[in-house]
């Protein structure tokens, strides 16, 4: 593996405290841009890790500990609406598997604070807790090598950088044009009382969401991403424990010829692989980083493939469904469904056909979307058209067919 096949890594200081939309766009944009920009390669596709500090774990314990899922993916959907923006004004394709110009990216949480001391004789190793989000040790122990890792230009962000450095010292030497400084933007964080501390959220053992997963892109990522937040991972001593189970239904061929430009659909057995190599990249752990290989072993069977994770702590199976449904009406050991705005509905369907069949109703979870006008209202329907072909499916098509047509060929 070549330095230029591995992903880069942008470190991100702590996210504005109260926050926004507009707030976080201030803060992160700059950044964003300066990573995408250096990493844009019109001979090849790149890919960028974006590890925000978020101090946004609670517990005792390490390894039990809660979070605030609205906080939680509300962060994640603020950051992946700006990379969709910036991709759009940078001509970078965001999809997985973009080829040349394209930057597939992943935001990831890293819980960390500023208040949190280690001692001279700390050494960092891979802790996880029953989340998937893990602290800046771990991270730094499972997630190298790297391309490129980019750090802020201001205090928390310098503070950030060097921790991270700190902890990951030994993985991987580093050359001094793999550091790159970016300018940060303007945020500001107050010190939250403790009763103003968002309300914890439950977590399960079995979470189901569907999709088509077609060019996986940003709005793919951040569904994928909020589902597996809701996991409560068992600790990997505790045989006694069932392990975390995370199914994803993703739409049969036969569902999809009527789409527009369905010759540009990709097949089930590519959307289901990319969706298990999407959530490798949350769920995978080693002290060998990527040493191994990049892309996780899975189990691939005919409409069933599945992966397993954390030492066999959680495990993926995406299942073909060939009706609304899906796997929510044939397992009954489900927990949970995450839900888009889009598809709202059909979370309510599910539950009255559940308790049809004597079957307990599943805790519904709804994604924020990613909303362009929500941070660039004055760049008018210029930047929405922009933003709105990197987290659509159709438009990604779209776009193929013309350049394919233009070329004479598919691509």
């Amino acid at each position: 593996m070549t330095r230029q096949d591995l992903p880069s890594l942008l470190l991100l200081p702590f996210p504005p405290d109260p926050s926004n939309r507009h707030l976080l766009n201030a803060a992160y944009r700059p950044p964003i841009t300066a990573a995408l920009s250096k990493l844009k390669n019109p001979n090849a596709p790149s890919k960028l890790t974006i590890a925000v500090a978020c101090p946004i774990l609670q517990g005792p314990y390490l390894r039990s500990k809660a979070l605030s899922w609205p906080q939680a993916q509300y962060l994640i959907a603020g950051i992946y609406t700006i990379i969709s923006i910036v991709s759009a004004e940078l001509s970078i394709n965001t999809e997985m598997d973009g080829g040349p110009n394209s930057v597939d990216t992943t935001v990831l949480l890293v819980d960390h604070s500023r208040s949190k001391r280690f001692t001279s004789d700390f050494r960092p190793a891979i802790e996880p807790n029953n989340t998937i989000i893990v602290d800046l040790p771990t991270f730094a122990s499972a997630y190298y090598p790297w391309n490129h890792i980019f750090h802020v230009r201001s205090e928390a962000g310098l503070a950030f950088y060097q921790a991270y450095l700190r902890f990951s010292e030994g993985r991987q030497t580093l050359l001094q044009d793999q550091l790159v400084p970016v300018e940060g933007g303007l945020t500001m964080n107050s010190t939250p009382q403790e009763e103003d501390l968002p309300s914890q959220t439950q977590t399960y053992r079995t979470i189901c969401l569907g999709g088509t997963f077609d060019y996986l892109h940003p709005g793919h990522k951040l569904l994928l991403t909020a589902g597996a937040l809701l996991l409560n991972l068992p600790r990997k001593d505790d045989t006694a424990a069932p392990r975390a189970r995370y199914i994803i239904g993703i739409t049969g061929d036969a569902l999809l010829k009527n789409k527009k430009y369905a010759e540009y659909v990709q097949s089930w057995s590519v959307r289901a692989r990319n969706v298990i190599i999407f959530l490798s990249r949350l769920l995978q752990l080693s002290e060998r980083g990527w040493k191994d290989g990049l892309n996780p072993q899975i189990n691939e069977q005919d409409g069933d493939f599945r992966a397993e994770f954390r030492d066999g702590t959680v495990g993926i199976q995406c299942v073909r469904i060939e009706d609304p449904f899906g796997p929510t009406i044939a397992v009954e050991d489900i927990d949970a469904l995450v839900v888009s705005g889009e598809t709202r509905d059909g979370g309510m369907a599910v539950n009255e056909k559940r308790v049809e069949k004597g079957w307990k109703a599943l805790e519904v979870f709804e994604v924020d979307v990613l909303d362009a006008e929500e941070v660039k209202e004055e760049e008018g329907e210029k930047v929405k058209q922009g933003f709105e072909t990197k987290i659509s499916s159709s438009s990604i098509r779209e776009k193929r067919a013309l350049v394919g047509r233009a070329l004479g060929t598919k691509i």
